[in-house]
């Protein structure tokens, strides 16, 4: 037997490596590791980025940045007094402009006046009632004056025994009024293109609430309604227990003058 037909790789022996078949391509073998390389199943080690620059106050040295802290301290309060003095400006009389109102003044005038109202309206301080009475040319041709009817007082019993009053009892009237006396000087003449129109809507209101009211009827029959007359009864409110406020309990009127019915509107022409 020949030499190359003796060991475990003879052809055709048990154990030995099967030829690769013609044409097959045989891969190349791998490449041995360099000595200190990681092992291939191990990921690859990144490393550590570096620190960020740091920007802004922070960048500042520690001298610099007492400093900015100090100025940014310093416009924070002036900024917080500011905006507490024009508060106190515009907000309603209170306890602290009665006692400051000098100091608040010299700060916000006149760089930093201000034209409008924190609280628009101001919460009202007087109870103004609106009253009228009438002259009446009764059936036997006679004038007959009535007493003076608080229509205020009327909306406002409407007002308290319903659930959900209507805008008219609780607007109407009181608008009117606010109307007259923006279109009218203090002379109750009127000021501007609109006082006309504000004498005549509140003389038709009226008008309406007094023949409703039953105020035209003398004896049981309704009479003629000739003139109006109108004023306003304005009482200060008290305040409260604890101020030590002052005001007057006494009420002040305002008297408009006497108002002529035109003949449509005098029986039945202002329903």
């Amino acid at each position: 037997m020949d030499a190359y037909d003796k060991g475990p790789d003879a052809a055709g022996g048990p154990g030995a490596a099967e030829a690769p078949e013609a044409g097959t391509p045989v891969p190349p073998p791998a490449a041995a590791a360099p000595l200190g390389a990681p092992p291939p199943d191990d990921p690859p080690r990144d490393d550590p980025p570096p620190p960020e620059p740091r920007t802004g106050v922070a960048a500042l040295s520690p001298r610099y940045q007492i400093g900015a802290a100090l100025a940014l301290a310093v416009v924070a309060v002036a900024v917080c007094v500011h905006l507490g003095m024009v508060f106190l400006h515009v907000a309603p009389s209170n306890t602290v402009t009665k006692a400051h109102g000098k100091a608040i003044d010299d700060w916000v005038y006149p760089e930093f006046e201000q034209n409008w109202k924190l609280f628009a309206p101001n919460p009202l301080q007087q109870n103004i009632a609106v009253q009228v009475r009438a002259e009446i040319r009764t059936a036997d041709g006679r004038s007959r004056t009535t007493g003076w009817y608080d229509l205020s007082a009327q909306d406002g019993r409407d007002i308290d025994r319903n659930i959900v009053p209507s805008h008219t009892q609780q607007n109407e009237l009181r608008r009117a009024w606010d109307f007259f006396t923006a279109t009218h000087g203090s002379d109750n003449r009127p000021v501007g293109l609109r006082g006309d129109l504000s004498e005549t809507y509140l003389r038709r209101i009226v008008e309406l609430r007094l023949e409703r009211g039953g105020a035209l009827q003398v004896d049981g029959v309704d009479g003629a309604l000739q003139r109006v007359q109108v004023r306003s009864r304005t009482v200060n409110v008290t305040p409260p227990k604890w101020s030590t406020e002052k005001v007057s309990s006494t009420p002040v009127y305002r008297v408009l003058p006497w108002w002529t019915v035109p003949a449509a509107e005098a029986r039945g022409g202002v329903s």
